[in-house]
């Protein structure tokens, strides 16, 4: 039976996928085509839209991955489109994608059940875009409440694993580098995928052997933290968050 961290560990990658797979997705293209933005001028406004208007370094606070200067450039020109709206869109999209992708699923409504009470006690804490995320309404149907608490859950570990990151002294870009991902809408990639996904000028550097274990105490610092995360959920509901997520993740 699977504990806490057992349950981290195991769920992050099918989360992962399904709560970021709609920031690829033909609806946000969609959208991006209608309200005449570029991609990431919408995934800036609307995954980080929650943090309200501000200055560009405050969402660079919370995208640590990216750029510095392509974040601002991103958010900057996506001003044409209000902040409350940009989350509005990107609520739309996430529940539109989980539609699609999981509306013929029948573990929806039970994942979600599961999720609520996992996102409901978390803290907080150091992680500002879950905390954001985490007040936008709830879609009523399954398949799109399902895919908005993953996508919740997802950013409450993207930002306590920037603080282990950032704790281990380590430069974003070295991190992304130093470790394949598997929780990623692309499935199993590698850091230099992702780092050029993110924008990272190249040549990229190779990681040198303490870049790597210390990325690799990061990720563990991370999956020690998310184990408080599902605290809430006994074995029995933990192994069967664990199986419902296999399956739709082999979907």
């Amino acid at each position: 039976m699977a504990d806490p961290r057992t349950t981290a560990v195991r769920v992050k990658a099918p989360i992962g996928q399904y709560g970021g797979g709609f920031m690829i997705s033909r609806e946000a293209k969609a959208v991006c085509e209608e309200y005449g933005l570029g991609a990431r001028e919408l995934y800036f406004r609307g995954r980080c839209g929650v943090l309200g208007e501000c200055d560009a370094d405050v969402v660079t606070s919370v995208a640590v991955f990216f750029p510095p200067e392509y974040v601002e450039e991103n958010w900057n020109g996506g001003r044409k489109l209000p902040t409350e709206q940009a989350v509005e869109l990107y609520a739309g999209i996430c529940a539109a994608w989980g539609r699609r992708r999981l509306g013929d699923y029948d573990g929806c409504a039970r994942i979600a059940e599961l999720l609520e009470p996992v996102v409901r006690q978390a803290s907080s804490i150091g992680a500002p875009l879950f905390a954001g995320w985490r007040a936008v309404p709830l879609p009523d149907d399954a398949p799109a409440r399902a895919t908005q608490l993953m996508h919740v859950v997802r950013e409450l570990r993207g930002g306590l694993h920037a603080n282990a990151v950032v704790a281990q002294g380590l430069h974003p870009l070295q991190a992304t580098l130093a470790a394949d991902h598997d929780a990623t809408p692309f499935g199993q990639t590698t850091g230099e995928l992702i780092a050029r996904f993110f924008a990272w000028p190249e040549p990229y550097a190779e990681p040198d052997p303490d870049v790597v274990a210390r990325r690799s105490v990061a990720e563990e610092a991370t999956d020690d933290l998310m184990a408080s995360v599902f605290s809430p959920l006994n074995n029995d509901e933990s192994d069967e968050l664990i199986e419902l997520l296999r399956f739709g993740h082999a979907r």
